[in-house]
């Protein structure tokens, strides 16, 4: 399965790799890693429709996760699951304006954010057509 995960720092980018790692469950295929560090660049891809889970760090800039997931959302067919991480409990609220399908805090807890990404990977497994 494939897993985009945008950030504009490369750092927060691996932090999630190396948290979610090459499979996050046991009953789950091994992750194919997408990144990019621009909205358009994501939106393209998201576009493309080969992604099944997106990871959005909410701090990103000059364009947020949490607008970005609103946006996708809105203008993508079949938008995969999206995980927004976000760095204030108070922005929780934000997180379910976007329609985020799950939130993850900052700094990243590594068995959080896998657990996370793998219940949307198993969701995204239950709308896909099987072979």
């Amino acid at each position: 399965m494939k897993v985009l995960v945008y950030s504009d720092d490369a750092n927060t980018r691996a932090q999630v790799r190396m948290a979610i790692g090459r499979r996050p469950a046991a009953d789950l295929p091994q992750v194919e890693y997408v990144e990019c560090a621009t909205q358009p660049a994501l939106m393209s891809l998201l576009d493309e429709g080969d992604i099944d889970v997106a990871v959005l760090d909410g701090e990103a800039q000059p364009s947020g996760g949490l607008g970005i997931c609103r946006q996708a959302k809105d203008e993508i067919y079949d938008c995969p699951p999206v995980l927004v991480m976000i760095a204030r409990r108070d922005d929780g609220w934000l997180a379910t304006w976007s329609r985020a399908d799950a939130v993850v805090g900052r700094p990243l807890d590594p068995m959080a954010l896998a657990a996370a990404v793998a219940d949307l990977m198993r969701q995204r497994a239950s709308r896909l057509p099987a072979l």
